[in-house]
C-alpha cells in the first residue's frame, strides 16, 4: 500500500500501511479451476488498490479508526496471505553473512496463514504456510499442486 498512498508516507515511517482485500471462491471452484485461475483472482483484487482507493481508505480510517477484528482469525475456512516487499531482507548483513532464508516469526500464526517473501535468488519466492497436518497431507496428495512445488 505504501507506494499507492498520495501524498506518500515519509521514507522513515516505520509503521504498517496495510489494506485487506478479499477473493471469495467456493471450494468446488478451487478444485475444478487451475491454480493459475486462483492466482489471477488474487491479482485482480490487488490491482483494485489504486492510489485513489488507498488514499480514500486511509483518510476514512484516520477519521474513524477501527482495529482489525479478531473474528477473521477464528473462521475455519479462511486463507490469509500477507507480504511486505519494503525491506531488502537478503541485502542486509548483520555480520553473520548473507541470510539464507526469511521467516515471519512466531506471532500471528494460525491455521490458514500464508506469508510470501522474495526469494534469495532473482525472480524466486519463498512461501511460508501455517497449515494443519490434515491440510498439508491433502496438498502432498494433490498432483497438480506438487507439479509446481520446489522443495
Amino acid at each position: 500500500m505504501r507506494p499507492r498512498i498520495d501524498p506518500p508516507l515519509p521514507q522513515q515511517y516505520f509503521g504498517a500501511a496495510i489494506q485487506g482485500g478479499r477473493v471469495k471462491m467456493k471450494a468446488g471452484e478451487l478444485l475444478e479451476l487451475s491454480l493459475g485461475h486462483t492466482a489471477w483472482q488474487i491479482n485482480q483484487m490487488i490491482s483494485t488498490f489504486t492510489h485513489i482507493s488507498a488514499t480514500n481508505f486511509f483518510e476514512s480510517w484516520a477519521k474513524n479508526p477501527k482495529p482489525m477484528s479478531p473474528v477473521i482469525l477464528t473462521i475455519g475456512n479462511v486463507l490469509l496471505m500477507r507480504n511486505s516487499p519494503r525491506f531488502n531482507v537478503y541485502g542486509t548483513d548483520f555480520g553473520w553473512g548473507r541470510p539464507v532464508a526469511v521467516r515471519s516469526g512466531g506471532g500471528n500464526k494460525f491455521d490458514g496463514m500464508i506469508t510470501i517473501f522474495e526469494g534469495s535468488e532473482e525472480g524466486s519466492i519463498y512461501i511460508e504456510a501455517c497449515l494443519s497436518p490434515a491440510t498439508l497431507e491433502s496438498m502432498v496428495d494433490d498432483a497438480e499442486f506438487m507439479d509446481v512445488v520446489y522443495i
